[in-house]
């Protein structure tokens, strides 16, 4: 993907000395992110999510504050404005690594090693959400979220569906309605295979670090192993689950309704923001 010309210029200044075709650049759901080095510059896509950096910076600092074993991105420069013509960024440093690719998990001993990391990565934001500095800066689900998600999908996508989309997403959404209510730990929001990053020791990867902590807050387990089971499929799914001791009875109920809601909570948060691209990608299966 290549750089936008209007950043080009903000580049030079925040990554000096490298040329723009040296760089990595990833399309977000909310940002352009631009890889160099040891530094990486998010340029967000639309005005909301300009609004939303400072937010972002402060959630990062607080969980790279726990160093509980695993790296996060650390806030470095903050700059522009919302609301004036300054292009708004903000420079985080590089976790070190990549996501596993798919055809790595084909190997069972890869398999195991990265379903026990994820399994202790797990722990780790359990363990974070339990502690009141946590619990007092981050947000908390709150006990009637997906009633609301349920209202405001009906209400704000219904009339870009098709009648057999509609009936689907009701199917889904109504399901949301047996959810319970839990607030034990912190969970990322957006635990895909893309924002785990590993490094490979001995043929075998090393957790590196996780990016991306936009969606964080404290609330069920269950949705980050429902990223986990999309991401890298049900079957790796259940080796993390394994791995991290006897489940709750419910949690293969709670991952399955929440990892069915996926497509919507793109398409909504895409509808907000403006985002014609995300929405209808997040739309696709109900047009």
């Amino acid at each position: 993907m290549r750089i936008p010309r209007t950043h080009h210029a903000l580049l030079n200044r925040l990554l000096p000395g490298v040329r723009p075709d040296d760089l990595t650049v990833r399309q977000g759901q909310f940002h352009e992110v631009v890889i160099g080095a040891d530094r990486v510059v998010c340029l967000p896509r639309t005005e909301a999510a300009a609004a939303r950096l400072p937010h972002r910076a402060a959630v990062l600092r607080l969980i790279a504050g726990f160093d509980r074993g695993f790296r996060t991105p650390r806030p470095l420069v903050e700059g522009g404005a919302h609301g004036t013509d300054r292009p708004p960024f903000l420079v985080l440093s590089r976790v070190p690594g990549a996501p596993l690719e798919a055809e790595a998990l084909e190997d069972p001993r890869v398999a195991e090693a990265a379903a026990a990391q994820y399994a202790t990565l797990l722990a780790e934001l359990a363990g974070i959400g339990a502690q009141e500095k946590a619990r007092a800066a981050l947000p908390v689900s709150q006990e009637d979220r997906w009633r609301r998600f349920a209202a405001d999908v009906r209400a704000e996508l219904s009339g870009l569906m098709s009648g057999a989309g509609r009936r689907r997403a009701e199917r889904e959404l109504a399901a949301l309605d047996a959810l319970p209510h839990i607030t034990g730990a912190v969970v990322h929001g957006d635990l895909g295979p893309e924002n785990v990053l590993w490094e490979w020791k001995d043929g075998l990867p090393v957790l590196s670090g996780v990016i991306d902590w936009d969606e964080v807050a404290i609330g069920d387990p269950a949705e980050d192993l429902a990223a986990i089971g999309a991401g890298h499929g049900t079957r790796f799914l259940n080796r993390v689950l394994a791995r991290g001791g006897r489940p709750d009875g419910t949690v293969a109920t709670r991952i399955a309704v929440i990892r069915a809601t996926f497509a919507l909570q793109q398409a909504l948060s895409a509808y907000r923001d403006g985002d014609e691209g995300q929405l209808a990608d997040g739309l696709t299966g109900y047009r």
